[in-house]
């Protein structure tokens, strides 16, 4: 197992040519699917729905099969707990992706934070300090949460 990530993250995560400082695909991929682990796990505990959120946010991000989605948390999970923080994270989206899908990424966050219905503070914070380390502004931060919000009351209620 451990030699098939490592081919893994050797074939996908290393920069695609050496003359560029943007990271592939693959590597976008594993640190968005990072980032929505750590907000899953914020709270100290998983709940199945924020499980089931992360597959399909994955699955529709990236237009991935169900099972290329899980493989991809799947290695996204053991990349975060040999992580020490998010740097190695936010570092890769900040190097990959435009402020609009910097912005995507927030509200993707708050998806999964908000699944449940109820927020946590840990997962707030959580959310806070990954769009302050991607550069997202405060007033975006808020504008994603709101939509994520209004989005759920409206799915709740129809």
């Amino acid at each position: 197992m451990i030699n098939t990530i490592k081919q893994f993250f050797n074939t996908y995560i290393q920069q695609p040519d050496e003359n560029s400082n943007a990271p592939s695909e693959h590597a976008l991929q594993i640190a968005t699917a990072a980032l929505l682990i750590e907000i899953m796990r914020a709270d100290g505990s998983t709940q199945k729905d924020e499980e089931q959120k992360i597959v399909g946010t994955i699955r529709s991000r990236f237009a991935l099969t169900e099972e290329e989605s899980k493989a991809l948390i799947h290695i996204a999970e053991n990349e975060v707990w040999k992580s020490t923080g998010f740097y190695e994270f936010t570092s890769l989206i900040n190097k990959g992706l435009p402020y609009k899908d910097k912005v995507k990424v927030i509200e993707n966050l708050w998806e999964v934070a908000l699944v449940d219905t109820r927020l946590d503070k840990y997962e707030e914070h959580t959310v806070r300090k990954i769009a302050d380390l991607i550069y997202v502004a405060h007033k975006d931060f808020i504008e994603a949460k709101l939509r994520v919000k209004k989005h759920l009351s409206s799915s709740h209620t129809s």
